[in-house]
């Protein structure tokens, strides 16, 4: 079992996930009451609303009395901090309403911080713009190794034929 030992002198503090460089780690990130997805998406966690429960499964007495499971769920129509082309993409990829949740550890705190990771992954997802491909020709090279490959094979199958002599 893990004791808190902050403010014990000689024991350094736990880290924490502070505010960080969105996208300086591929991660989300939380902090200072804000959900950053990308660079352009930063969500209050105002918006964002919170339901506990018991996780399923097996587990004993701790299972069945603590509700650590979070549920996580982000309104996309009503939502203030999108724009209008990240709700009209977010709508037609992921619906109005996305939600995430995480039952993983016995922590609820850790599985808030999942739970919304996991949410943040689900939106960036959904925001991201696939290049579009350019398409491009073989080169002659390529051609010429294609075609010195069929007529070695053709020659192969060719030998193998009954009945055939040269």
């Amino acid at each position: 079992m893990e004791r808190d030992c902050s403010g014990v002198p000689g024991v350094p503090p736990r880290p924490t996930l502070g505010p960080m460089a969105p996208g300086s780690d591929g991660r989300p990130t939380v902090g200072d009451g804000v959900l950053r997805v990308s660079r352009s998406l930063s969500i209050p966690l105002a918006e964002i609303e919170w339901r506990a429960s018991t996780p399923g499964g097996p587990g004993g007495q701790h299972a069945n009395r603590t509700a650590s499971k979070v549920e996580v769920r982000f309104d996309v129509a009503t939502s203030p901090s999108l724009g209008p082309r990240q709700r009209a993409r977010l709508l037609e990829r992921l619906g109005e309403v996305v939600t995430a949740s995480a039952g993983d550890d016995r922590s609820q705190a850790r599985n808030r911080q999942l739970a919304l990771e996991r949410l943040a992954g689900r939106l960036a997802a959904g925001l991201a713009v696939a290049t579009p491909r350019r398409p491009t020709r073989p080169s002659r090279g390529a051609k010429e190794r294609r075609l010195t490959d069929k007529k070695r094979r053709s020659e192969t199958k060719r030998q193998r034929r009954p009945g055939e002599l040269d």
